[in-house]
């Protein structure tokens, strides 16, 4: 039977956002990090830090519950899923708000990523349908063949700060329609929307051990991706980080899908209505704070596209609000710690230092009231090339550039050349440039007059080339082939003729 978790009873460790073991949310830690405010730079709690012996027990919960919940019927299964969706309708509010403080994002924004993440819910609402397996009749010899879509066991989440509530549900609501059990092991930047989730779980009637959460740093990534009780880890962060989880955890005989990084690019074309383009780079490129995998941080310009364009973007960009995120009107918020902030401003400084043009500054942004809050204003370059350190690495903060080509082909080159292939766009109102670019381009998802081509939840995410590791997207389909086995049944009854001993495998005569 589930309960909303109870708490430690230990009233040394208020203001500790803790683990979810079993039902129950335990603060008790060693070591625990800063959870800030990233609008007012202050200490808004602190998260404990999971040692591998807390990391095993979460483990331990997640494969003793699955037995009982893999026997559930994939229907009651769906049912608390079910259960679930209306539970986050009725309290998307409050979560989005939760979000907003520890992350920094406008309200709207949070509220955004909520309803994409619900969007998963419900889709997973309906997994019965895509866990039924195939059937052929009389195959030969009285044999049938049938086919069966299994859970794979204890399953893992490892997501990162930018969607603390969205990536997250990019996983489990598929992972536990499969009949799996999971451990979360969100950023230990914005860990609070993790319990949240925990809590509504267990509200909508999800058995304790179902979902269980450990926070942590690499310690704890490391004891997951070396538990041998974990059947599967699925990832979305950095390239360098994706990779490594990639290869640890396979060579651990795990099923491992982790998405990388991305360098996302919108491609201007001569025919494209300008203002539009202009609007999607501003949205695409400063929303956020630029903190999105799907967030474009290259404008190609194609042609005489260039100038007007830059102009359009030099008119936009200084419109744009930057201040607290709860605050109505906002359109860009703080970035998520004083040491983010920091590294985006070093690829600022390397970015003149290598010969772009700094087009618009926006290092002296200042907030009245929250001068100790983690805030950038959104900066521009131009005539960025391919050889400098702004293109060529994700820089993750409300930076923009732009890249002047002369053709179509140099634009599909450029593109394809970056070792990054996670999403694209190109704006045109060309059909016959539309398909083409559609059809050459090497990333992972595409959009046409579409800046943030974030697949729905009846599609799957992920990108090409090193922004992704492993051989499936995310969510979907996709999502449930990763979570489940394919098993391959053959039967024969005993009352079926009997040819006697057999020497071959079964055919059709």
């Amino acid at each position: 039977m589930s309960s909303v978790p109870s708490r430690d009873p230990d009233p040394g460790t208020a203001g500790i956002i803790g683990h979810v073991i079993g039902g129950r949310i335990r603060t008790k830690a060693s070591r625990t990090l800063p959870v800030y405010d990233p609008a007012t730079g202050e200490i808004a709690a602190r998260v404990a830090l999971a040692s591998p012996a807390v990391v095993d027990h979460a483990v331990s919960a997640a494969k003793a519950a699955f037995p009982a919940w893999s026997a559930t019927p994939a229907l009651s299964r769906a049912r608390v899923l079910f259960a679930f969706k209306q539970l986050l309708d009725e309290h998307r509010d409050d979560l989005a708000a939760l979000i907003t403080r520890e992350h920094g994002k406008t309200l709207d924004d949070a509220r955004g990523e909520l309803t994409r993440g619900i969007e998963v819910v419900e889709f997973a609402c309906g997994v019965p349908q895509l866990l039924k397996g195939q059937h052929s009749d009389s195959i030969g010899g009285g044999i049938d063949n049938f086919s069966l879509r299994q859970p794979l066991g204890v399953c893992v989440g490892i997501t990162p700060f930018n969607f603390p509530a969205m990536v997250p549900m990019w996983m489990f609501p598929l992972a536990i329609a499969c009949g799996n059990t999971f451990v979360l092991k969100p950023s230990e930047r914005d860990p609070g929307a993790s319990i949240r989730i925990a809590e509504l779980l267990a509200e909508a009637g999800l058995p304790d051990g179902v979902f269980n959460v450990v926070q942590g740093d690499r310690e704890a990534v490391e004891a997951l991706l070396d538990h041998p009780d974990v059947a599967s880890v699925s990832f979305v962060g950095s390239t360098p980080i994706a990779e490594h989880i990639h290869r640890r955890g396979t060579a651990n005989g795990k099923r491992v899908q982790a998405l990388g990084g991305a360098k996302n690019h919108l491609v201007v074309m001569p025919d494209a209505d300008l203002d539009q383009a202009a609007d999607a780079l501003v949205g695409a490129g400063y929303g956020s704070a630029g903190e999105r995998c799907m967030a474009i941080s290259v404008a190609v310009a194609v042609g005489a596209t260039a100038d007007p364009l830059v102009e359009k973007l030099k008119q936009r960009i200084p419109q744009l609000k930057v201040g607290d995120g709860r605050k109505p009107g906002t359109d860009i918020g703080p970035l998520i710690t004083a040491e983010h902030r920091e590294r985006v401003l070093g690829y600022i400084e390397d970015g003149v230092s290598s010969g772009a043009e700094l087009a618009i500054d926006g290092r002296g942004a200042t907030v009245d009231g929250r001068e100790r809050g983690f805030f950038l204003g959104p900066s521009l370059f131009d005539r960025v090339t391919p050889e400098m350190t702004i293109y060529r690495e994700e820089i993750f903060g409300p930076v923009l550039s732009v890249v002047r080509v002369d053709s179509f082909a140099d634009a599909v080159d450029l593109v394809n050349g970056h070792e990054l292939g996670n999403g694209v766009a190109c704006f045109t109102r060309d059909g016959g440039v539309a398909r083409e670019f559609a059809r050459r381009i090497e990333a992972g998802m595409v959009g046409i007059n579409v800046a943030i081509p974030v697949p729905m939840a009846f599609h799957s995410f992920g990108g090409w080339k090193r922004s992704l590791f492993g051989a499936h997207h995310i969510y979907g389909e996709e999502g449930v082939r990763f979570y489940t086995r394919y098993k391959s049944v053959m039967q024969r009854w005993p009352d079926a003729a009997s040819r006697g001993p057999e020497f071959t495998m079964p055919t059709h005569k």
